[in-house]
């Protein structure tokens, strides 16, 4: 082959050379290699923020931190940080409000900061942002904690780094709502590290998922304000007893359960009865497609309306509010999620497309109070808010309306 006269190798060179450096340009070098005894990563990869009741987006996720070394680590402050430059601290984790977020794997608040070697705690994380455009498009997690700063190290010293990065997902989902009437109330809602849904994370099927992270239990308040009047023994003097379930959108049926009596309340049942099969009771399972799905639980025993493989509409009675499964008092367990494995999939947020806020029932009061018995009806307000496309937090007093 005749070589060309007009090659030149050394400008060939340069060219590159000049390509790197403009694709270079304005990026921040990249930070030195750190040892980090503590690894940390987002338990789901995203998460989805949702307008709350309250005019706020919340942002609900978890940190699984694990210490990899023989030195006990020992958490000291986590600040969520925005991904610009220079970062924004969003919150900051430290003290008692650390230790408030930080569980363990069995379900428990962890008691210490410490992690021992090979152990592993759940960080919960519930931030809240004015608006939809505050919630960054990247966060961060900054650590701050006592380990070991070197493979051979053999007592801790004070390190910190940055790790997990975690990216928000698209807007919630928007549905209808899973019942209809007035005075319902958001038993053991969203979002707090101490509800009973929220922390109650469950190792199913090879791996711990969270999917009652945005569950809720809904009771009713009559005329009265009462959530049960009379015996409470009795279902039948609760006001949420018997009431319709609806399908919140369009779906195809895919699980049911119709053959469980309803138990005794106001007592849960012998754990050692409860299995993977009966703990939510009579139950539907709705796959809404595109990995979504709705979960309605503890329903009456023989009320279910539907059976799996078939289709359904949205405010299709799909069975009648009950109190089978591990449940105290009857309620409807309502959550969705991202699989149809009831408790094996993850919790995923939603808004309903339109309802009245009538009204907040008092935290503390709800916690002091032995029972549901009593009246409520302070916690109701003159006029009912009209609200669209929310997500209803704890306690908050629900219309459904048409």
């Amino acid at each position: 082959m005749t070589a060309n006269r007009y090659y030149r190798p050394e400008r060939n060179l340069i060219f590159l050379v000049l390509l790197l450096a403009l694709s270079l340009h304005g990026r921040p070098a990249r930070a030195a290699d750190q040892f980090t005894p503590v690894i940390a990563s987002p338990h789901v990869p995203k998460a989805r923020p949702v307008l709350g009741t309250d005019g706020q987006y919340h942002l609900v996720y978890e940190l699984v931190c694990t210490n990899t070394k023989p030195v006990t680590a020992t958490l000291q402050k986590v600040e969520v940080r925005d991904d610009r430059s220079p970062p924004g601290v969003i919150a900051a984790y430290k003290g008692d409000t650390l230790l408030a977020q930080l569980r363990t794997l069995g379900n428990t608040a962890a008691g210490s900061a410490e992690i021992e070697f090979d152990g592993t705690r759940l960080l919960l994380v519930h931030l809240t942002f004015a608006s939809r455009a505050a919630v960054p498009r990247r966060l961060l997690h900054h650590f701050e904690l006592l380990g070991a700063a070197s493979p051979s190290a053999s007592a801790p010293t004070a390190m910190s780094y940055t790790a997990a990065p975690l990216t928000p997902a698209p807007p919630a989902l928007v549905l209808g709502p899973p019942l209809a009437g007035k005075g319902w109330v958001a038993v053991n809602g969203c979002c707090e590290a101490d509800g009973v849904h929220r922390r109650s994370a469950q190792p199913v099927n090879g791996r711990l998922v969270f999917a009652q992270r945005f569950a809720i239990d809904w009771m009713r308040l009559d005329d009265h304000g009462r959530l049960v009047h009379g015996d409470p023994a009795d279902v039948h003097s609760y006001a949420a007893y018997g009431a319709d379930v609806l399908a919140v959108a369009d779906g195809t049926v895919v699980e049911t359960l119709n053959t469980l009596d309803d138990q005794l309340p106001p007592h849960l049942p012998d754990p050692k009865t409860i299995t993977l099969e009966n703990v939510e009771g009579n139950h539907v399972v709705l796959d809404l497609g595109h990995d979504v799905f709705a979960f309605y639980a503890h329903l009456q025993k023989g009320s279910v309306m539907v059976k799996p493989g078939e289709r359904v509409t949205r405010g299709r009675v799909l069975g009648k509010l009950g109190n089978s499964g591990n449940s105290s008092a009857p309620h409807l367990h309502f959550h969705i999620m991202d699989g149809s494995s009831v408790l094996g999939s993850e919790g995923l947020p939603y808004v309903i497309d339109r309802f009245g806020l009538a009204g907040q029932i008092p935290a503390a009061q709800f916690a002091a109070a032995e029972g549901v018995e009593g009246d409520w009806s302070q916690g109701l307000s003159p006029q009912p808010s009209t609200r669209r496309r929310q997500f209803p937090l704890d306690l908050t007093i629900i219309d459904f309306t048409p």
